[in-house]
């Protein structure tokens, strides 16, 4: 050890101080100029602004008698902030480092604060002084000129491994690899110290490309008002969502979810509780519903059973007993309300949405999966593929489905049978709550008659976005082409130039012949005109547009329902579909087939109100 010692202090002494002392070249990273996303008309949904931003170079900061303590003590009291937020930017980030951080290089200006206003930037800027190591100067932040407009869509940026802003959400992650562009480099000489000393050489960054969409501002404002106003005039009810689809090219026109919140929070750093709330609070807001959200689609599936009895044999045209109950085992199945709606054809079957009639299907093709294939060939249990992130795939149960749920929650089940619900402060439903604990434990692997039943009409354990059901009915409004939808157009690059066109695929065919599906639009023509919509149409101008559609309630023990309808139109030319859904809304011309009303006339300009379609996109 003396001896290695005396190798490092004299024999290398000096090889060693020069190389304390020398200079060092770093690289650091030039962020490239985030791209835009704009709407179908060229109009920005999100672009980027300057916006003041403080700086704070740590290198000085680190070098000051304290490690820049005071200084940023000063810097926050001027800016009105706490001091631990700016103290937490300047960490750098590692493996154990919470959030926020810096994950950037240390030899570049971290940002500490940004969208300071131009008095408190121009302090800092006046007073150097005062602020050793501070600077302020603007820089690129997300905009949305529209605010919280097509929120979910859009998605959010927050900072990625490097500290550079990605996309989190929405196309802003979709398409990160466009918008981003590519970063730059600049080359450094540091001392020993780590303070910059020049510049060998700079490559500038290229800016992100530019995407447009299929969006229309207008249509997603009247979308979203419609929706909003639907859900809070329902009282109880908790989040819905919408979807507007073109049906001859499968593109998102609109596409909204409530309860919804404004990206701009994002910008600058999110604080810790203002991620709560977005993620588990009332609601959970930064859930996109449309593309996320699960609900049994009650009613509204109907067009998929009338579609699998009638390739099982059954005439559209024959007449049918619609009685207001129908035993299958020991147990009776009702109609909505108990009704006894006499004798009547397939077509006033979907009109009235008369139930029994299912039922008595779904009891005689039980033995079998035509119900379940047919499900699947109108695109349900599968993701539809939209350029969004994470949509949910929905659920077709079948009768392996039924038997692997079963080994999952059997345990459970069984527990819940012996011990009750305790913590039930509703003594009938606590009841009710064991007694189908007590039944699955015992017969929960069996698909029976009862699934099938509730399986024809919607209910069970049936699960679709409202996107799936937008696209099955857009299908059957187009003769049965099925597309995967998308939200982006077009992908220009910084200059305008076109870099490639983003077209909806075609997922496939609708297993159903033509004149089954041309029944099916007539019937539902007729759903706003003397059906379970009529109420919510009533004074509607039905003769200038056409709405053929179907309400859904979807029943559930213990909660109020949740409101569908789908719709496209005009009837007999359809050109677009419309989807509303409200979780807790009631019934289905409660609350959804309203909003999809003032959806229709916002968009084609009717019960004076000016339309948010271009002429040329009306019919």
């Amino acid at each position: 050890m003396l001896g290695r010692l005396w190798q490092v202090q004299i024999l290398d002494g000096e090889r060693y101080t020069a190389a304390a002392v020398a200079d060092h070249v770093r690289h650091v990273v030039v962020p490239a100029v985030r791209g835009r996303i704009l709407d179908d008309r060229g109009r920005p949904l999100a672009r980027n602004k300057a916006a003041m931003t403080v700086f704070a170079d740590r290198v000085a900061l680190t070098r000051q008698p304290d490690r820049g303590r005071a200084t940023l003590r000063k810097l926050a009291k001027a800016l009105g902030r706490p001091y631990k937020d700016i103290e937490d930017r300047m960490r750098l980030c590692g493996p154990r480092t919470r959030q926020p951080c810096w994950a950037g290089s240390p030899y570049e200006p971290i940002p500490v604060a940004e969208g300071v206003g131009e008095w408190e930037a121009m302090q800092i800027a006046e007073r150097p002084e005062d602020f050793p190591g501070i600077t302020a100067e603007p820089r690129p932040v997300r905009d949305h000129p529209r605010g919280a407009l097509a929120a979910h869509v859009l998605g959010y940026l927050a900072p990625g491994d490097s500290n550079d802003l990605v996309g989190k959400d929405g196309l802003e992650a979709t398409y990160e690899s466009d918008l981003r562009g590519r970063p730059g480099s600049r080359k450094v000489v540091v001392d020993s110290a780590g303070q910059v000393l020049r510049t060998l050489g700079e490559q500038p960054a290229t800016p992100g490309a530019t995407v447009v969409t299929s969006i229309d501002a207008d249509v997603q404002a009247v979308v979203e008002r419609a929706l909003e106003r639907a859900v809070r005039k329902a009282g109880k009810a908790d989040s819905g969502a919408a979807v507007v689809l073109d049906v001859r090219t499968g593109r998102v026109v609109a596409l909204a979810a409530s309860p919804s919140y404004d990206p701009e929070i994002w910008t600058g750093g999110i604080g810790e509780a203002d991620y709560r709330r977005l993620t588990s609070g009332a609601g959970s807001p930064l859930v996109s519903r449309a593309v996320q959200g699960l609900w049994p689609p009650a009613s509204t599936w109907k067009v998929v059973s009338t579609a699998a009895a009638a390739k099982a044999g059954y005439d559209l045209r024959s007449r049918y007993d619609c009685p207001g109950s129908y035993r299958i085992g020991d147990r009776f199945f009702r109609n909505y309300g108990g009704a006894d709606l006499g004798v009547m054809d397939l077509r006033r079957a979907l009109v009235v949405s008369c139930d029994t009639i299912f039922y008595r299907f779904a009891e005689r093709l039980q033995g079998g999966t035509a119900m379940q294939d047919m499900a699947r060939g109108f695109g349900f249990g599968v993701a539809t593929g939209v350029d969004l992130p994470g949509e949910a795939a929905g659920r077709v149960p079948d009768p392996a489905w039924k038997k692997a749920y079963w080994k999952q929650t059997k345990d459970r089940s069984c527990r819940a049978a012996r011990t009750g619900y305790p913590q039930e402060k509703d003594a009938a439903r606590a009841a009710y709550l064991k007694a189908v604990a007590a039944e699955n434990c015992a017969h929960g692997h069996v698909w029976t008659a009862g699934d099938a039943a509730n399986f024809s009409i919607g209910q069970g354990d049936v699960l679709v976005t409202p996107l799936q059901l937008a696209r099955a009915y857009a299908a059957l409004a187009n003769g049965g082409t099925l597309f995967s939808p998308r939200v982006a157009k077009e992908v220009r690059g910084p200059d305008g130039t076109l870099l490639r066109e983003v077209t909806p695929p075609v997922a496939g065919r609708l297993p159903v012949p033509a004149a089954t599906l041309e029944f099916m639009r007539r019937a539902l023509a007729e759903v706003p005109r003397s059906g379970t919509a009529a109420g919510a149409f009533d004074g509607f101008p039905l003769g200038k547009l056409p709405v053929a559609g179907k309400t859904g309630t979807a029943e559930a023990y213990g909660a109020e329902d949740t409101s569908w309808f789908a719709s496209f139109a005009p009837a007999g030319k359809p050109r677009y579909a419309v989807v509303v859904v409200v979780s807790r809304g009631g019934g289905g011309g409660e609350a959804a087939a309203p909003a999809a009303r003032e959806i229709w006339s916002g968009m084609y300009g009717l019960e004076g109100r000016k339309p948010a379609l271009p002429r040329d996109k009306r019919w």
